[in-house]
């Protein structure tokens, strides 16, 4: 039995039932990794590989203290990686369920928004333009539908759907369309009524009943192929890739150099086994994968708490370099909350007073009109004000007409920027014919003389001019059954105009100021009057100008277009499609372009765009699956938050990759040159695991966790260009290790003069030690001195720091583990002698960071 009910959709009972009985509408796989998967992962690393193979040798060489405290080792570092990679999970996690699509259907009567995981069979579905279609089904009824069936079909039209008859849907044929595993009709037909999951819907709108859900629909049965697909690494991973391959080669040619000259000099092959892994472990940048992996993740993550859904983690990279953001005005810039403020008609003009309930008897019909040229049930903030008008001031008057009939429709079109609907009156035979749009556009439609037409462009530019959005009325009487092709084609009569007030954002000035000192160009796009734009522009502190408009804009070509655009800011009655136009005109010129958008025709330029920015609230499917990112508020100020974020993400993986590859220098090289040297070796596996132990949470965690630069949004966009990890980067790296390896040389050098080997082998490694923590704070900042950068919090870099001081003591006091690392005990003033010889690379990290800023 069909549970549907035409009227009302599937009651909540039924759905939760169909639910369980059906499972989620969801493809299969994209489970989050579990603790086990991540464990079992890890288990493969090089890393533990590398640490288990020691641990086993001590065991072989009889010290089973080393052995075991290995072992031990590679839990804990088990234990972190679940840890890091935990907090990457959940951040993904949390991700997922913001960015979860949204579908509306009818449930006991009502309109509910639900998760579109949580659709079923039987399911009413609602579907409007713009929206990703959430499960396969009938379509009962709709308007000038019509669905992009490409990610089916791989053909680029949109294909048209009809609704069945009712004598189909009510009949058996839409019984048998609602069973598992039917045959029916495979997307591509242009007189179909189905719809399929996964396709969108590009046009028109229409009500769906649910067929098939999940693996059961069109989309479901090609999931297995979908699966098999794998992602493209970005540029950043290849090159990091290359790096640690390159790493990995050196390290192993390295270490078999080294075990063979330490066993020929020593005839100790076992021991020469231990130095050699040691060595391995050291040259292999194990935490790089880690930096792209963790810090990209809970940058979307922090980025979706500043309202900011990020759907191409590659977009994070990319919005430290924006150096124009092309912003849509009305409920970006503006609450998006609208008022009408200003009425014009019959030559008189009229300020709304809310606080009265009349309304002179001369707008009367131009408020009427207004509501009949709006939906019934609108959902835009301008047909809402309309609406609000009519119920405060014609409540109980002959002007609103709840009885009417809508019988036909005439969309805005990029031709003509106005509308108009056709309703049947109950107490008359013609029919009443309402329009609304552009003044100019209204204007055109009535064939005004001169002389009115005049009249009335001043009476807009006036409102304009006080920053109202002008919107013109018309009506127009229809006899016949025939309907025109196009609205010229009725009588009609100006009635008048409308202003409307949309106030501006409280936090707008103060963003834009930030844009500004950021070096970032702010252009703002709108479909508005010129003259409302460039009032808003102002209120808005957009820098100023030139105005272009979408008329100027379709009659130039597109160099005289890349050379206008250069010294525009206000882009007013611009239509979606030119909003492609703009984009290809700033990036001709080298601009690195973020654009935001919500319709249909917004999907190119978001695309076009180095970051697409979509519309979380009021923007459509089709808009937020082209865009880089969404923003769930619509405020212009989260994209200025992200802005910052993505400059301060970008910047803590450079310092944290920077860190790492300058740690490795001093510990590969204390691996390697004391054995060449014919010194004691200084450094074993159970010191290389120590290092690691700091190395992987100061990378991993403290880095990700630093705040931004005092000065982030006080200079310009970086150049894109420019490699997150290479050239000066890369170079100042390794003389920053190289800093560190020559204290610690000198360190231990010394020790090995003046103490027994176990002192001087704990004098050298805590040199190492206080070297490694120099380097890290040194790091935290690239544009202040360490003494600077203190200001900063970051409460994890402290936790860090303490830990490693802790453990550091431990190992060098504690009986049992001074035996596993084979050190002497050392004296206080040995210990502070040690920390200082460490500390003193810090004036060689401060001069090279002196340099980088002269060069700069």
């Amino acid at each position: 039995m069909d549970k549907t009910n035409s009227s009302n959709g599937l009651s909540a009972y039924e759905a939760a039932r169909l639910l369980a009985e059906d499972g989620p509408n969801a493809l299969p796989g994209g489970q989050r990794r579990t603790w086990l998967h991540i464990v079992w992962d890890a288990a493969h690393e090089p890393m533990f590989l590398l640490l288990f193979a020691a641990g086993l040798l001590y065991l072989i060489l009889g010290e089973p203290r080393e052995g075991l405290f290995l072992f031990a080792m590679v839990l804990l570092m088990v234990g972190l990686t679940l840890y890091q990679e935990g907090k990457t999970e959940r951040a993904l996690e949390a991700l997922r369920d913001i960015s979860t699509p949204h579908a509306l259907v009818l449930r006991d009567g009502e309109r509910r928004q639900i998760d579109s995981r949580e659709v079923v069979r039987g399911d009413l579905l609602l579907l409007a333009e713009g929206d990703r279609i959430a499960a396969d089904g009938l379509l009962l009824s709709g308007s000038d539908l019509q669905v992009d069936e490409s990610l089916l079909t791989g053909e680029s039209v949109p294909v048209r759907k009809i609704a069945i008859s009712a004598a189909n849907h009510d009949g058996a044929g839409a019984g048998k369309s609602s069973q598992p595993g039917d045959h029916r009709a495979r997307p591509g037909g242009d007189d179909l009524p189905y719809v399929y999951s996964g396709t969108l819907t590009v046009q028109g709108h229409g009500i769906v009943r649910v067929t098939q859900t999940g693996a059961r629909s069109e989309i479901g049965r090609i999931g297995s192929a979908l699966q098999a697909l794998t992602t493209e690494s970005s540029p950043l991973q290849k090159q990091t890739a290359r790096m640690v391959t390159m790493f990995a080669l050196l390290g192993l040619s390295l270490s078999l150099l080294l075990v063979l000259v330490y066993g020929w000099l020593h005839g100790d092959w076992l021991q020469a086994l231990l130095a050699g892994i040691a060595l391995a472990m050291s040259m292999l940048p194990e935490e790089f994968p880690v930096v792209l992996t963790v810090f990209p993740a809970l940058g979307a993550w922090r980025l979706a708490r500043q309202h900011v859904l990020t759907r191409r983690i590659s977009a994070i990279e990319t919005l430290g370099a924006t150096s124009v953001l092309c912003v849509d005005k009305t409920g970006t810039l503006t609450e998006n909350r609208m008022t009408v403020a200003r009425l014009y008609a019959g030559g008189e003009s009229l300020t709304i007073d809310y606080e009265q309930t009349t309304l002179p008897e001369f707008v009367h019909a131009l408020v009427e009109f207004s509501i009949l040229g709006s939906a019934v049930a609108p959902v835009d903030p301008m047909e809402k004000a309309f609406h609000r008008l009519g119920q405060h001031f014609l409540q109980d008057t002959e002007h609103l007409h709840r009885d009417w009939t809508l019988v036909q429709e005439y969309p805005l079109t990029p031709a003509l920027r106005a509308m108009a609907q056709v309703w049947k009156a109950v107490d008359q035979d013609d029919y009443v014919v309402a329009a609304k749009g552009a003044p100019e556009a209204v204007i055109d439609l009535c064939h005004l003389d001169a002389a009115r037409q005049q009249l009335i462009s001043e009476a807009a530019q006036t409102m304009a001019r006080q920053g109202l959005r002008v919107l013109g009325v018309a009506q127009a009487s229809f006899s016949g059954t025939q309907w025109p092709d196009s609205e010229h084609d009725f009588d009609f009569v100006f009635l008048g105009l409308i202003g409307l007030a949309d106030p501006l954002r409280a936090d707008i000035p103060d963003a834009m100021r930030q844009c500004h000192q950021a070096g970032i160009r702010v252009i703002m796009i709108t479909g508005d009057y010129p003259l409302t734009a460039s009032t808003i522009a102002r209120q808005a502190c957009i820098a100023a100008g030139e105005t272009l408009t979408g008329d100027e804009l379709a009659g130039i070509d597109d160099t005289e277009l890349a050379r206008r655009i250069q010294a525009v800011t206000v882009c007013a009655r611009i239509a979606p499609e030119q909003k492609l136009r703009i984009v290809q005109a700033l990036k001709a010129n080298g601009a690195i372009v973020a654009m935001t958008g919500d319709g249909v025709n917004d999907a190119p330029a978001l695309k076009a765009a180095h970051v697409g920015i979509a519309m979380g609230q009021r923007g459509t499917d089709v808009a937020r699956e082209a865009a880089s990112l969404v923003l769930l508020d619509d405020r212009f100020s989260s994209i200025v938050h992200a802005v910052r974020l993505g400059r301060r993400i970008f910047s803590n993986m450079q310092k944290a990759m920077s860190y790492v590859l300058a740690m490795h220098v001093p510990i590969a090289g204390m691996a390697l040159l004391p054995v060449l040297l014919g010194w004691p070796i200084l450094l074993y596996p159970m010191h290389i695991v120590f290092l690691e132990l700091i190395i992987d949470p100061a990378c991993s965690l403290a880095f990700e966790n630093e705040p931004a630069e005092l000065d982030s949004m006080q200079t310009a966009p970086r150049n894109p260009k420019a490699a997150l990890f290479g050239g000066w980067t890369v170079a100042l790296a390794t003389l920053q290790g190289l800093g560190a390896l020559a204290a610690t040389m000198a360190a231990y050098g010394w020790a090995l003069h003046a103490l027994p080997e176990a002192q001087a082998r704990a004098f050298g490694f805590s040199s190492l030690i206080i070297a490694n923590l120099a380097l890290i704070f040194s790091n935290r900042s690239r544009n202040h001195s360490i003494i600077e950068s203190l200001r900063a919090s970051n409460p994890i870099l402290w936790v860090v720091t303490g830990a490693t001081l802790g453990l550091l003591a431990l190992a060098l006091y504690l009986p049992y583990l001074m035996d596993v690392f084979r050190f002497g005990h050392l004296s206080p003033t040995q210990l502070a002698l040690a920390c200082g010889v460490g500390l003193g690379s810090v004036l060689w990290f401060e001069l090279l960071k002196l340099a980088q800023r002269r060069a700069q």
